[in-house]
C-alpha cells in the first residue's frame, strides 16, 4: 500500500471548533493531507473568532466574527452543537452526544471555560463573556445603560468595562487583589494600569470580595451594596477538559492537557494544542500554559506537520497578546517570570511606554503600551536572543533594534 493511499484512509478528527481547532484542519489541508478531517463544535453556531466579542460584537458594531473559510471546499466535515463526552483511546472513538466517531488521530481543541462566581449561578442579571450567546445576551444590557457591576480586573474583565463606559453605563470592577492584572503583571507594572479605570469614568474597588449577589445588586464583603442591573463575572478561565476523565490522557496540575514539545499527549495519536494544553519551552526553561489567540493561532502548524509526519518539528513559540483597554493598545511577548532586570521606556503616566525584561542581558519578554513599534521588533529580538545594552534600551527615543550590545 502506497504512503499516499495510506494516507487518503487516515481519519483525523479534531474536538473543538474555535481557533485552535479550525486552523488544525486548515493546517492540515494547507500541507496536503488527503485524509478524512472532521472538525466537532459544540456550539450551533458556525466557528467563529473570540477576541471581537469583548468589542464590535457586544457594542452591537457587528452581527458575529464567523471565521472567513470555505470548510466545504476544503473537504472539512462541520459538526456543530454536538458537544464531546469522553474518548475512549484503546477503541479510538470520540463520545459525542450523537453517538462515538471513530478515528485513526485525534486531536484536542476544546479550549476553555470561564471559572464561575461561587454562589452566582442561577441569579437573574449574571453574566459571562466567552462565547457568541454571551456577547448577544449582553448587549441589549448595554444599550439600556445598565447599572454594571464587573467582578475581576483581569484582561475579559478590563475590555468589558472599557465596552460599557463606551455604551455609557455606570460601571464598578471589583477586585480581590491590590490592583489591575494581579495574575499577569508584578505590581509595579500594573501600578499604573489602576488609574485607567478612573479616567474612563468606571470606579475600580481593590482588595474587595462579592460576598453574594442579589437581584439588583451585589452585596461585597465589607458589608457595602453596589447597585447592579447586571453582574459581568470574569475571574479566569480553566482548560475545558472535564470529558477527558477516565481517558488515560495525562493532565497537568491546572487540569490542562499534558503535551509535548510537538503538541503530543500521553497518547498515541492523540495531540492536545491552545488554550486546553501546555508545553514544554526549551526557550524559557518551564512548561508553559498560555490562554491567548496568537497560541490557538500557531500551535496548529505544529500539530498538523506532525500528524504529516515531517520531522524535527517543535512548538517553542515566544507567547503573544494584545488587549484593547480605555483607548490603550496593549501588548505583550514573551514570558518574564525568570528575568532578573526590568527597565522602563517612557513615562508609565503618560500615553506610551513600555517595559523591558531581561535575563542576563537579553530580552526575554516586554509589555507595550502605545509602542507597537516597541512590540514589534522586541519580538524579533526576544526570538533571536540578541544581546542588549541595558543603558540604551531604557532611552525610549533609541528604536529597540538599536540598543544592542
Amino acid at each position: 500500500m502506497s504512503e499516499q493511499t495510506t494516507q487518503s484512509q487516515r481519519k483525523v478528527v479534531v474536538a473543538g471548533a474555535g481557533m485552535a481547532g479550525v486552523q488544525t484542519a486548515v493546517a492540515l489541508r494547507e500541507r496536503g493531507f488527503t485524509g478524512t478531517v472532521t472538525l466537532i463544535g459544540a456550539e450551533p453556531h458556525q466557528p467563529y473568532d473570540r477576541p471581537p466579542l469583548s468589542k464590535a460584537v457586544l457594542l452591537g458594531k457587528a452581527e458575529g466574527s464567523a471565521f472567513d473559510v470555505d470548510f466545504e471546499a476544503l473537504g472539512i466535515e462541520l459538526h456543530l452543537g454536538r458537544e464531546v463526552l469522553g474518548v475512549r483511546t484503546a477503541d479510538r472513538e470520540l463520545d459525542t452526544e450523537a453517538g462515538p466517531v471513530p478515528y485513526d488521530v485525534l486531536v484536542l481543541a476544546t479550549g476553555a471555560e470561564p471559572i464561575r462566581l461561587p454562589g452566582a449561578e442561577g441569579v437573574p442579571g449574571v453574566h459571562l463573556l466567552r462565547t457568541l450567546d454571551d456577547a448577544e445576551r449582553l448587549r441589549p444590557v448595554l444599550a439600556r445603560q445598565h447599572d454594571i457591576v464587573v467582578v475581576g480586573a483581569g484582561w475579559i474583565g478590563a475590555e468589558f468595562a472599557t465596552a460599557a463606559r463606551e455604551a455609557g453605563c455606570a460601571v464598578t470592577v471589583v477586585e480581590a487583589a491590590d490592583r489591575p492584572l494581579a495574575g499577569a503583571l508584578p505590581a509595579e507594572v500594573a501600578a499604573p494600569m489602576s488609574a485607567w479605570y478612573e479616567d474612563s469614568g468606571a470606579v475600580l474597588r481593590t482588595h474587595t470580595r462579592v460576598a453574594r449577589v442579589e437581584p439588583g445588586a451585589v452585596v461585597l464583603d465589607d458589608g457595602s451594596r453596589v447597585a447592579a442591573g447586571a453582574v459581568v463575572v470574569g475571574i479566569g478561565a480553566r482548560p475545558a477538559t472535564a470529558w477527558l476523565a477516565g481517558s488515560g490522557i495525562e493532565l497537568g496540575a491546572h487540569r490542562e492537557v499534558v503535551a509535548d514539545e510537538r503538541l503530543h499527549t500521553s497518547v498515541p495519536d492523540v495531540y492536545a494544542v491552545g488554550d486546553c494544553a501546555s508545553f514544554p519551552s526549551g526557550r524559557y526553561g518551564e512548561r508553559l500554559l498560555v490562554h491567548h489567540w496568537d497560541n490557538a493561532l500557531q500551535g496548529p502548524r505544529t500539530v498538523a506537520a506532525n500528524i504529516l509526519g515531517e520531522t524535527g518539528v517543535v512548538y517553542d513559540p515566544v507567547p503573544y497578546f494584545w488587549s484593547e483597554q480605555f483607548g490603550r493598545f496593549v501588548q505583550y511577548a514573551g514570558h518574564h517570570t525568570a528575568a532578573d532586570t526590568t527597565l522602563w521606556r517612557g513615562d508609565p503616566s503618560g500615553p506610551a511606554w513600555s517595559v523591558c525584561w531581561l535575563r542576563d542581558d537579553r530580552l526575554v519578554a516586554l509589555l507595550a503600551v502605545g509602542r507597537p513599534r516597541d512590540l514589534a521588533q522586541g519580538r524579533r529580538l526576544i526570538e533571536s536572543g540578541t544581546p542588549m545594552d541595558p543603558e540604551l534600551l531604557a532611552d525610549p527615543a533609541r528604536p529597540l533594534k538599536a540598543a544592542t550590545a
